[in-house]
């Protein structure tokens, strides 16, 4: 019986990681932040985080959506107009180079997530383990998007932590 298999977890991590820089970047954003971690997670082979999601109603393109919709509302408070592309959008971006640069809010939820993960096991980070550490934060992009969709994120959280055990 394998209690922790490094191997997955490292390629979990990175393609976590890889795909929320990605996710950052086609949103506009210079650094990936909670939200684009959890959109990450959706989007890992182990499903939890996307099933979470689907429990209360949420695919991963809505989610996606209410995010934007909370930059373009964030930028429009401070007077910017960017119509109805998500922001940055219209800018050509170069290709990112060198180590994982995110927000502290998004190092934070992913050292909760793996702490999270070191709880069970098999000790393996799973989509899941993102999803419930996001989902802990009050304020911040990823909680004006789920209250927009009208997820109440205790509930989200509790699906998430059953799924990812």
């Amino acid at each position: 019986m394998r209690i922790f298999d490094a191997g997955r977890d490292v390629r979990t991590i990175g393609r976590l990681l890889t795909e929320a820089e990605a996710e950052a970047r086609r949103g506009g954003a210079d650094r990936p932040g909670p939200e684009h971690l959890v959109l990450a997670a959706a989007a890992l082979p182990d499903g939890t985080a996307a099933a979470a999601l689907a429990l209360v109603g949420v695919d991963s393109q809505q989610l996606r959506d209410a995010i934007g919709s909370v930059h373009r509302d964030a930028l429009s408070a401070v007077g910017v107009d960017v119509g109805d592309a998500a922001p940055g959008t219209s800018r050509l971006q170069a290709p990112a180079r060198g180590a994982l640069r995110s927000t502290p809010q998004a190092q934070q939820v992913f050292q909760d997530a793996v702490a999270l993960s070191k709880t069970r096991r098999p000790a393996r980070l799973r989509g899941a383990d993102v999803l419930v550490a996001a989902c802990r934060l009050e304020r911040g992009t990823f909680a004006r998007a789920l209250e927009s969709l009208g997820v109440d994120r205790e509930e989200l959280a509790a699906v998430s932590e059953f799924g990812a055990r």
